[in-house]
């Protein structure tokens, strides 16, 4: 599994005209599933989420995790993610995962995100999704579960 992380002041999904999730200070993470994942790779990738140290401390140094940070974490499904785009002028979405299983895990990780963590929210699995946010810094990360 995949992560692009991004720092945000702010971070909304909508779908449709409705506001499926939201988050103010904290993390944006879009992700992606591949084929072969598994809710080992979800676990791996929600351990990163939660403590990978993004968040400046005292010192104005990256020292805290989201969790030290007392962020939110936004996590949108994206597809585009788990392409391949070593070769030619078009992505390969041959190792990503199909979309029965790519959801299946998706929603495994937001189950244990939610377990972890009291402020997680989401966009839709699948939806076009409009995706608005003021990223902090900026800083981005793309983080992999392998």
């Amino acid at each position: 599994m995949k992560a692009l992380i991004q720092r945000v002041r702010h971070a909304s999904v909508t779908v449709d005209g409705r506001e499926t999730g939201a988050i103010d200070h904290g993390l944006l993470a879009f992700i992606g599933v591949e084929k072969d994942d598994d809710e080992t790779q979800a676990g791996r990738l929600l351990h990163k989420l939660l403590h990978y140290r993004v968040f400046p401390d005292a010192q104005d140094r990256m020292n805290l995790n989201l969790q030290q940070a007392d962020g939110g974490l936004l996590l949108v499904s994206q597809f585009t993610l788990a392409a391949d785009t070593r070769k030619g002028m078009r992505p390969s979405f041959s190792s990503a995962a199909p979309p029965e299983e790519g959801r299946r895990l998706f929603d495994h990780l937001v189950a244990r995100a939610r377990e972890a963590w009291p402020r997680v929210a989401t966009g839709e699995f699948g939806a076009d999704m409009q995706v608005a946010l003021v990223n902090d810094g900026p800083v981005t990360f793309l983080l992999e579960s392998r």
